[in-house]
């Protein structure tokens, strides 16, 4: 049956016990609402056996725990995108870095703003293992990568491979990161932390055309795709010196220096 719904048509309940694995009268408790907080295990058999989607997933959950589903119930949650509409209305934007990503952190569309971004122009194919394993990231585009975009990553990366334990694509990224002599020590410190992420939030980066700056970032997720995110930054370069700043760094190095050449003499 196309649309919304059970998929399973022509099932009554006594068959749907006997799918699940219940005992008599178990679903028709649980369609009458009368199981006070049913269980994780029967919310998953019921949801893979009527064989819903995402959103129907996660509104079973809010309308029988009143709390959002712990975990995905497809492994490939989030990967299924539009990416030619996408590129679509990523192109129209202009004057933000602009670029969507799936649930694996693979980017499906992007704008020419994000490419400037890298070093060569060439965007990666999946940001989180640029983010967290690419030596020219760590080194020369993410300033502070170690004390600073590292730890903001990681919880990010460490949600989404539990709330899809299933998906091998994750399955491999974590796995190379755990292995990684310089990411894995920092994921096993700072992945367990919550997500220090908020609308708004500033990382310095060293833009491969512009120079040295910040990034200020807001997430939003496709209705469609949950675990997809569609990324918007607006990159501000550092402040150049004034001119008194300039005076006072040239007077403070002379000042350095007639000291030191007179403790030498």
């Amino acid at each position: 049956m196309p649309g919304p719904g059970r998929r399973a048509t022509g099932l009554s309940q006594e068959q749907m016990d006997s799918l699940l694995t219940r005992t008599p009268g178990t679903y028709n408790r649980f369609e009458n609402g009368q199981l006070a907080n049913p269980s994780a295990d029967l919310l998953t058999t019921v949801a893979r056996t009527l064989r819903m989607d995402e959103q129907e997933w996660a509104f079973i959950w809010l309308i029988t725990r009143k709390e959002n589903p712990p975990h995905a119930l497809h492994s490939s949650s989030g990967t299924s995108i539009a990416a030619g509409v996408w590129q679509r209305v990523i192109d129209q934007i202009s004057g933000a870095i602009a670029y969507v990503s799936d649930a694996e952190w693979n980017v499906i569309a992007h704008n020419r703003e994000f490419r400037r971004l890298f070093p060569r122009g060439q965007a990666p194919s999946n940001i989180m293992r640029w983010l967290l394993l690419d030596p020219e990231a760590r080194t020369d585009v993410l300033m502070d990568w170690e004390t600073v975009w590292a730890p903001a990553m990681m919880p990010h990366m460490k949600q989404g491979v539990e709330l899809r334990p299933e998906n091998l694509a994750l399955g491999r990224l974590v796995y190379d990161v755990l292995n990684d002599p310089v990411a894995g020590p920092l994921y096993r410190e700072h992945a367990a932390a919550p997500i220090p992420f908020f609308d708004g939030s500033e990382l310095p980066i060293r833009h491969a055309v512009d120079g040295p700056g910040r990034l200020t970032t807001c997430l939003a997720e496709p209705v469609t795709a949950p675990g997809a995110r569609v990324n918007l930054s607006f990159y501000t370069p550092e402040e150049p010196p004034t001119h008194l700043t300039r005076v006072r760094v040239a007077a403070r190095l002379l000042t350095r220096q007639h000291t030191e050449g007179g403790s030498g003499r």
